[in-house]
């Protein structure tokens, strides 16, 4: 397949794009700046422009453009630049792949788009899978626009996969640089009450669940999480273990809204047990399902 990718140098897409190569896809990476190598090609999703020459030929777009969500107070500026950057991508690869099917429909056409597990909102302990309502805080208020943004590919017969990514644990991530640090120092532990789950999901498995689901005939939001969602209080026992640093320096609740604000009552208080029951469905294979093996892949040096 030719597959052109978006948000090719974060975390995830720098791990996708050889991952795709290695499978034997030929990639298109769409860059904001000026192109560096002769698969890098501009585009301008701020004003919807991509070249309507560069997706005829494509079968595929994996869309994963959009500001990191970051662990600090969310102004009303960093609010909207969240949405903006999500939402303006989105609408023009959705709407460029629409065009391009049209002009040739025998050509089948994907888009694997970019969403996340916060669109459930604060689910407590029940359970929620792909069929789950949406929640009404902010972060499920933006996936809810994130994921509507696609509509003018699907109303147009592209297959569009909402890839509902949980908290990602590997090297590099930054959920895994910042508690790794805060372990490691031996002054780590749950946050708030430790009730909130966290559906977290390797590095490993975010990239061979997207490979997986380029091919899949699948459809419609995917919960890219792990099989085993854990309260943030095993979470947090379970890194000290791997760290071989106790875990027993909780921080208040109160501590974290005063630091984080919104992003610390929604982010981090907050939580989804968010079971991916259309990947199982599907037939995918974790590569890793326990929480410990993806620890030691995440704090190995290799």
């Amino acid at each position: 397949m030719k597959v052109a990718v978006t948000g090719s140098s974060g975390l995830i897409g720098a791990r996708l794009v050889p991952a795709l190569r290695a499978d034997g896809h030929e990639v298109l990476r769409l860059v904001r700046r000026t192109p560096r190598t002769a698969d890098e090609h501009r585009w301008d999703p701020q004003h919807r422009r991509i070249d309507p020459a560069l997706l005829p030929d494509v079968d595929a777009v994996i869309n994963l453009a959009g500001t990191p969500i970051r662990p600090r107070p969310w102004t009303t500026g960093y609010k909207q630049q969240l949405r903006s950057s999500r939402l303006e991508a989105t609408s023009t690869v959705s709407e460029a792949l629409a065009d391009a099917l049209r002009a040739d429909p025998s050509r089948p056409r994907v888009l694997l788009s970019a969403s996340a597990v916060g669109f459930y909102g604060d689910t407590g302990a029940r359970a929620v899978d792909e069929d789950s309502p949406p929640g009404t805080d902010f972060l499920a208020r933006l996936c809810t626009e994130w994921e509507a943004a696609t509509a003018p590919a699907a109303e147009a017969g592209v297959r569009v996969t909402h890839l509902r990514t949980g908290l990602v644990v590997g090297r590099g991530a930054p959920l895994m640089q910042i508690l790794g640090l805060v372990f490691r120092a031996g002054v780590g532990g749950r946050m708030g009450s430790g009730e909130q789950y966290w559906p977290w999901v390797s590095l490993d498995d975010e990239v061979a669940a997207i490979r997986f689901l380029l091919t899949a005939d699948v459809a419609g939001p995917v919960n890219l999480t792990a099989p085993t969602p854990v309260t943030n209080a095993e979470f947090a026992r379970r890194l000290g273990r791997a760290v071989r640093r106790p875990a027993v320096l909780p921080v208040p609740r109160v501590a974290l809204s005063l630091a984080l604000g919104e992003f610390g009552r929604t982010g981090v208080l907050a939580g989804q047990r968010a079971l991916p029951r259309r990947l199982t469905e599907a037939g995918y294979d974790w590569v890793h399902p326990d929480l410990d093996d993806a620890f030691r892949a995440a704090l190995s040096r290799a």
